[in-house]
């Protein structure tokens, strides 16, 4: 009898490796390729089957996950075997921009293919652990059809049927992410030409960072409502405090580059008539249309 746990992984990096993994820990029939043929070698030992072509892992399962850098390498390697995509279920846990998700469904849409859009927010080290998640979009039936096995990556959040919004949801936290880890390498940097070390600073960088939870929460009904009162912040205030950081940063002859441009977003909000209202007003700032390289 055909083995019903059964998946195609597709793309062996650190992520695709780990994913093939938990479920062969979890008693998957799981079949892999990787252009880089080497990189299945230790999935097989554990159990997989290595097809020796694309088609070989399509014809495998009616489940493909695909684990790439981007929707570009989706077609570099489905292209060629586009007359075999008919019937199969693509999990895209790759990144890419939501317009490009939204083009890529329908590519696979013309072609017979369904395809659900994940966005994983865990590293490799959390795959197959309940507490990390994963944002998925696409066709609701299609989903469901497939949560159980997805379930066995990370725990799922489905956010509705626009195959962009899981990747929308994706890149707006990595915005963060990236954001904020930069901003501590940076004060870091700054921190280590002043004689501390990275064990000094992180019981500080640390409180800092759990303490923006609660700031995201008593601005979040404002931001809704599109209200900036300076009850609370007043912008000048903190352009007054960005620049004390740029000169910081300048005496300890670390690149200004980063609070240097933050400081200039602070100043076009100054510009704009909001020295007297919250620095939430910046988000007007963001959201006018002239888009700045």
């Amino acid at each position: 009898m055909r083995n019903h746990k059964s998946v195609t992984v597709i793309g062996l990096g650190p992520m695709g490796q780990a994913m093939a993994s938990v479920f062969l820990e979890r008693g998957y029939a799981v079949t892999v390729w990787n252009r880089t043929s080497s990189k299945t070698e230790e999935l097989v030992a554990k159990g997989a089957v290595k097809a020796s072509t694309v088609n070989d892992a399509l014809a495998a399962n009616e489940l493909v996950i695909l684990s790439l850098t981007d929707y570009n390498v989706m077609y570099a390697i489905l292209g060629p075997d586009s007359e075999n995509l008919s019937g199969k279920v693509f999990v895209n846990l790759s990144s890419d921009t939501p317009a490009k998700v939204r083009e890529a469904a329908k590519w696979l849409a013309d072609r017979g293919a369904r395809h659900v859009t994940g966005g994983v927010q865990a590293p490799p080290s959390g795959i197959g652990k309940s507490e990390s998640f994963t944002f998925y979009s696409g066709p609701r039936e299609v989903f469901d059809a497939h949560r159980e096995t997805l379930e066995v990556i990370t725990s799922t959040d489905y956010r509705g049927e626009d195959p962009g919004l899981a990747m929308l949801y994706y890149q707006i936290q990595m915005d963060i992410f990236w954001t904020s880890m930069l901003s501590y390498l940076h004060a870091l940097a700054v921190a280590n030409a002043n004689g501390i070390t990275a064990e000094q600073f992180l019981p500080y960088a640390s409180s800092t960072l759990s303490s923006l939870p609660t700031f995201i929460e008593f601005y979040t009904s404002r931001l809704d409502e599109g209200k900036h009162p300076g009850d609370v912040d007043r912008l000048a205030m903190g352009f007054a405090s960005v620049e004390h950081v740029v000169h910081t940063t300048e005496d300890a002859r670390i690149d200004n580059a980063l609070p240097a441009v933050v400081l200039e977003i602070f100043k076009r909000g100054m510009e704009n008539g909001h020295a007297s209202d919250s620095f939430t007003s910046l988000i007007e700032i963001f959201k006018i249309s002239d888009v700045r390289p």
